[in-house]
This record gives structure tokens, sequence and C-alpha cells, in this order.
């Protein structure tokens, strides 16, 4: 989809334009006779800008896989905020997901979305405004991105797609600043377990062969064992972890991807290659 009256996007950098393509996924996960994350705010935001959406190639597995990663994390946001009422929510690497809009949580929950100040500023134009939510422009690299949000209040910091994109390193420096501002919580994240260069490869093949995509831009080597972050952070206690294939909805998965979630029941690796994580801390 491409409109000539839409939004331009054309001065986002490469890393930025990543939040593109799972906007796109929930976008054409909206459009499905039977959705899975079902997010048709999603489509009115795709519908808004000016890009050559096609060159990302989302195939209908990367769409499933996106798509309920999200309805997983969400689900997880809603527990946590009906247990803490008063709770923080922090979108990291939020770009143009609409999942605040999605969880709907009561106007005691305050909700920050944290990214660029290029993405930032689209969302703010491609996104209405929503009672208690409030837009962070800066890096998660930045020691002070954290400064201007609560931490004194109950904190669940969620990372939808953000990780992949990063080094280990910034990874690391990306948890110890949750953890050395917010006084207690939960950081979830989505995570493909490890990532060797064949599965880059293929990646980029999965989406695009065009220096456009994502998987271009894709650094995080990944980890097998999910106690791992535990290690990079002493703060952290792992609390979960959920494969995406082992969900009710993977019936709703094109055939190929149906078949590795029925495999991934039995060969743990398959099932950590799409797994949604929570550690408290």
């Amino acid at each position: 989809m491409c409109l000539a009256d839409g939004m331009d996007v054309g001065g986002l950098t490469p890393i930025e334009e990543t939040a593109l393509l799972t906007q796109y996924a929930r976008a054409l996960d909206s459009r499905r006779s039977r959705p899975i994350l079902g997010d048709s705010l999603a489509n009115e935001v795709i519908a808004k800008i000016d890009y050559d959406f096609a060159s990302l190639a989302a195939t209908p597995s990367v769409v499933c896989l996106v798509a309920l990663r999200a309805k997983m994390l969400d689900a997880r946001i809603r527990a946590f905020v009906a247990e803490h009422p008063d709770a923080v929510v922090v979108d990291i690497g939020a770009g143009f997901n609409g999942v605040a809009f999605r969880v709907d949580p009561p106007p005691t929950v305050d909700w920050y979305s944290v990214d660029l100040p290029a993405v930032i500023a689209l969302r703010d134009e491609l996104l209405r405004p929503r009672d208690h939510s409030h837009s962070v422009a800066a890096s998660i690299l930045e020691a002070d991105w954290v400064t201007t949000i609560p931490g004194d209040r109950p904190t669940m910091v969620v990372a939808d797609g953000l990780f992949a994109f990063l080094t280990e390193p910034m990874v690391v420096t990306a948890l110890r600043s949750v953890t050395g501002h917010f006084e207690s919580g939960v950081i979830a994240f989505n995570d493909y377990g490890p990532v060797s260069q064949v599965n880059k490869f293929l990646g980029k093949l999965a989406t695009s062969r065009k220096s456009n995509s994502p998987h271009t831009q894709w650094n995080f080597p990944g980890f097998k064992d999910a106690r791992i972050p535990e290690t990079w952070n002493t703060e952290l206690t792992l609390i979960e972890e959920a494969s995406v294939m082992n969900q009710s909805d993977s019936v709703l998965f094109p055939p190929m991807l149906r078949l590795a979630s029925r495999m991934a029941t039995r060969i743990p690796a398959i099932a950590r290659k799409a797994r949604v994580l929570q550690y408290g801390f």
C-alpha cells in the first residue's frame, strides 16, 4: 500500500524503518477473515503512510508471528495492570504500535511510549492522543531516557521486536537502566533464541531481498537458556518463558508454520525461536 497523499516517512533511517514492518504485519493480520490480534487501528495507521510496504514482503508466517506475540504481550500487560491498578507501563521501541488502545488500561495507569525522536514525531501525528499516555523521544541507550518517567510505582516495561536490532551490550545497558530507575516491576519482551548467520539469511529471504529489509538491521545473537539475562543483571528473575508456537491460536498459522508449531511440542529448539519472556525485578 502506498498512498500518494499519505504521510512521507522517507526521512527515517534504516533502523527507524524497522517499526514499519511490525505495524504492517499487524495491519495485514487485521484484514484476515480470522485475525489473531485483530488490531484495526494498525490498518488505519498504515493507510496514512506513504511507503512501499510491498517491498517489505511480510509473509503470512511473519504476519502471524508478529500478531500472536503482540497478543501474548497484551495479555501480560492486562494481567499486570489488573494486579497493580496504579501501574506505569513503559513501551520501549514503541514505533507505531497501538498497544495502549488495545489494552485500554484504567485512567489510574500512566503509559509511556519510548522511541527515537523521528519515530515519536511521526507516531504523535499518526495516533490520536490518549489520556494518561505520554511520548518519550529518546534512545534507550542514553543514560537519562528514564528520568521523565516515575520510578516509584509498579512498572511493566515491554519491548516488542526491539531487542533483535540491538547488540548484546546494548540490551544489557537497557535492562540495567530499567532496574536502576524503577523500584519494582516486570520486563517482558519477545525473543528468537540463538540467532545464527543462517537464521539471519533466512530472515532476509522471509521478508525481503531488498536492502531495506529490517533483517539487515538484525544485531542480537540471542541466547538458548532463558536464564542468561539473570547473569547480565542480578536484579532480574525469570518468571515466564512462553513459546508462541505452543499457543492455541497457532491453528490459524499457515500450513508450514502450523507444522512447525506441532513439532515445537517435541523439539525445544523450535519453541525457542518464537517466545515471550518475563523477568521480575
